[in-house]
């Protein structure tokens, strides 16, 4: 982002967000207090960090004030914080690092990675040294992303199962000749030296998942709004974070969705020749996903009360990101991202042309959803029901998009098979222990896999889902061999390791993760017979 319209930006926001609080009479003390107590929590996690015993000081030396502070003063302390969030979620862009970044780090990743590759040194693998291009596939509704991105303002919006999302969305908009985007990332990978310096700029702006005051969060969805009211394109996770259990979102967090329309509203308003927003959603699918390890033990030890973020992943080492991605080029191992078919913020699809069709293909108007005798208004009960729209159509487009891998079709018939012989065991405890066998016949689960891939095959069809090219057209044997490839390849224990006519499942939670990539897309149930 521009300096200009980052200050201009910074602005806005703590004005917007401070109108809203200072709304309704108590209002300001609420938000006050509130953000002080939240605060306050955090801080008293990280007390051990000098920066953090100062901001916690800081923030005891404002309350003291605010309790016998006068109304008037309590605003003026309320302002201070929304600016104070304001400043620090604030993105930058540099155009010189992101030519840097654009020009030398992918040629340059390219040979490293591929001098990792014996295989491919010597010639192995046909066409000899692999490219990015070659790992990294770009398909779908590419067309109609270009076209909506020239007659509008657009937001990108991804399915997330790793750190590695941002870098990969980044790298597929300038593969399409879209420019740079502004994104939302966790403040933990500002903390990395390298990723940090390209973070900081790169147009990404900041998000610290800790903090939980509901005046920072409307700082940062109305940060977002602002940013696409300039004309910025976004791009967001509008999952919250990534999918600890491996699964694809069935749940969206509404308020940073709704942002968009928000921005169109006020686009209208204030009579912009282009004022539309589109939506894209698109989905990222992995054969490895590097952090699978540590997501899906956070999930099993916290369902439904998961950490908000982990500081100590697989992202947080260079050494296990390079090991990743240097299998990745090793096994010829692709990473596709789905393009979806764009939608307006009221979640109608939209043709190349820009228009919106509702569900039977008709042109709507889109202005008629928020004009009120002919003058545009925000509703906010209306605009809530608008966004719930636009989120069912998202998670539509997530599961139309997603690309089930040979890793996730083998890891559901053995985990399948587990679960029918142990009937009589929970899932913890047959995680756990692994039931009463410790391998699976070959005949069984290449069974399983012939039978799950037709069922697979069907839903293709019509529609409902996609294929990678190995699920869709190798034999089972072909499929299995693939599978057990990348699952026996990167991750510390392998989840699968053959020795003769048997699978040996020596990680559970890891089959249970890549398994979970097909739930919600009503299969038949793991535990059904062979």
């Amino acid at each position: 982002m521009r300096e200009a319209d980052k200050e201009r930006v910074v602005v806005e926001v703590v004005q917007r967000v401070f109108e809203r609080c200072n709304r309704d009479p108590g209002t300001v003390e609420q938000a006050l207090f509130d953000t002080f107590y939240e605060e306050g929590r955090r801080l008293e996690t990280e007390k051990d960090r000098p920066a953090a015993r100062k901001q916690a000081a800081r923030y005891q030396k404002a309350y003291q004030e605010a309790v016998r502070a006068s109304p008037d003063r309590q605003r003026e302390l309320l302002k201070r914080v929304i600016q104070g969030f304001a400043e620090e979620v604030a993105g930058h862009f540099d155009p010189r690092i992101y030519a840097l970044s654009t020009r030398v780090v992918p040629p340059a990743l390219t040979v490293l990675l591929n001098t990792l590759s014996p295989l491919r040194l010597l010639g192995v693998f046909p066409g000899g040294l692999g490219t990015l291009e070659d790992q990294v596939v770009i398909q779908g509704e590419t067309d109609a992303f270009r076209a909506v991105a020239r007659q509008g303002t657009t937001v990108l919006v991804s399915t997330h199962c790793s750190h590695m999302d941002s870098i990969l969305l980044g790298y597929s908009v300038f593969r399409l000749g879209l420019p740079p985007y502004t994104y939302g990332a966790g403040l933990n990978l500002f903390h990395h030296k390298l990723l940090g310096f390209f973070m900081h700029n790169l147009g990404a702006y900041k998000v610290d998942r800790r903090k939980k005051a509901w005046v920072y969060k409307d700082v940062l969805k109305t940060y977002a709004g602002c940013t696409m009211e300039l004309g910025y394109h976004n791009m967001f996770f509008p999952g919250g974070t990534r999918s600890r259990s491996g699964a694809v979102e069935s749940r969206l967090k509404m308020g940073l969705l709704g942002m968009g329309l928000d921005a169109y509203v006020h686009n209208l308003v204030a009579g912009k020749e282009r004022p539309d927003i589109f939506v894209v959603p698109c989905t990222i699918n992995y054969q490895l996903v590097l952090e699978a390890e540590t997501l899906i033990d956070d999930y099993l030890k916290e369902v439904g009360k998961s950490r908000y973020i982990i500081e100590d992943d697989e992202f947080s080492r260079i050494d296990r990101v390079l090991d990743f991605v240097r299998k990745l080029f090793t096994l010829n191992s692709r990473i596709q991202v789905v393009i979806s078919r764009p939608l307006d913020v009221f979640g109608n699809r939209v043709d190349d042309e820009g228009r919106s069709l509702d569900r039977r293909g008709r042109e709507v108007d889109r202005k008629k959803y928020v004009c009120r005798d002919g003058v545009p208004v925000s509703d906010p009960q209306r605009d809530h029901e608008y966004t719930r729209e636009l989120a069912r159509s998202v998670m539509e487009s997530f599961q139309r998009d997603t690309v089930v891998n040979s890793t996730n079709l083998l890891s559901r018939s053995v985990f399948g098979w587990l679960r029918t012989r142990n009937r009589d065991q929970d899932l913890y405890r047959l995680l756990r222990t692994g039931g009463t066998e410790e391998s699976v016949p070959l005949k069984d689960v290449y069974r399983r896999v012939e039978r799950d891939r037709e069922v697979l095959r069907a839903r293709e069809g019509k529609g409902d889902l996609r294929l990678d090219e190995t699920v869709k057209d190798k034999d089972a044997v072909a499929v299995v061999s693939e599978a057990l490839a990348h699952l026996q390849s990167y991750h510390r224990t392998p989840a699968l390791v053959r020795r003769g006519d048997r699978l040996f499942h020596k990680d559970r939670n890891l089959l249970y993760y890549y398994q979970n990539r097909l739930e919600g897309f009503d299969l038949p149930a793991v535990e059904a017979a062979p």
